[in-house]
């Protein structure tokens, strides 16, 4: 599995057959200028929540691509009134599709559309394939729900965290989460792309080495390999 990080909270995971893309949210992003969003390749496209910072070239890589979208209900029946087929799920369901099962799990966060309706609660995935399980948290606080996972769902061989602060989870609140989920190894993402939003990497290094657990903060455009 190769999950290269898009900027934001926008990632590329490879599996050995199929591609996914989570939140995509490149154009938007002067960070992420080095991005071409028409070469990105897609089978699947599997969105956290609402927020503009996530969905906003959902539709024009899944209408070239032809991806499915994997969501909340309200999220995919939003698209689905666009032509955009998409498998809903809600907390704590689960499917199996042809590169693996998608746990969909809780977040604590807010979730509209960029016209303000409704985007259905937010979420976060456990993505499990025959070699490796990845979490994906989505925007969210520190939750004592994340101790179930590694319970119900079995060991996690990495976890992908918000670290921004101020609209998620910061650093000292991520190295928390990794505890619960009995994972010492974190991809940090959903930070430095505005100032709200921008962390101090050196010292989010040593927090982690202080708690003896591993960040990986990635440049844009770089992956990390499972």
């Amino acid at each position: 599995m190769k999950i290269t990080y898009l900027g934001h909270a926008s990632l590329s995971i490879e599996t050995r057959d199929k591609t996914l893309l989570i939140d995509p949210f490149i154009s938007g992003n002067d960070l992420a200028k080095s991005i071409e969003i028409d070469k990105l390749q897609a089978d699947y496209i599997l969105i956290t929540h609402a927020h503009e910072d996530h969905i906003l070239d959902v539709e024009v890589i899944a209408k070239r691509t032809g991806a499915k979208i994997i969501s909340n209900f309200e999220i995919v029946t939003y698209f689905e009134t666009k032509g955009i087929a998409g498998h809903p799920m809600n907390h704590g369901g689960k499917w199996k599709f042809d590169f693996g099962t998608v746990h969909y799990t809780n977040a604590v966060h807010s979730s509209s559309f960029p016209d303000g309706s409704y985007g259905g609660q937010p979420g976060g995935f456990v993505i499990e394939t025959s070699h490796h399980r990845l979490y994906i948290a989505g925007d969210t606080a520190l939750t004592y729900d994340m101790k179930l996972i590694p319970d119900v769902i079995g060991e996690l061989d990495l976890v992908v965290l918000p670290v921004g602060d101020n609209f998620t989870m910061g650093i000292d609140e991520a190295i928390k989460a990794s505890t619960f989920l009995n994972c010492n190894k974190v991809l940090g993402y959903h930070f430095d792309t505005f100032g709200y939003i921008k962390i101090n990497h050196k010292e989010a290094f040593e927090k982690f080495a202080k708690a003896k657990k591993e960040i990986f903060l990635l440049p844009i455009g770089e992956n990390i390999k499972l």
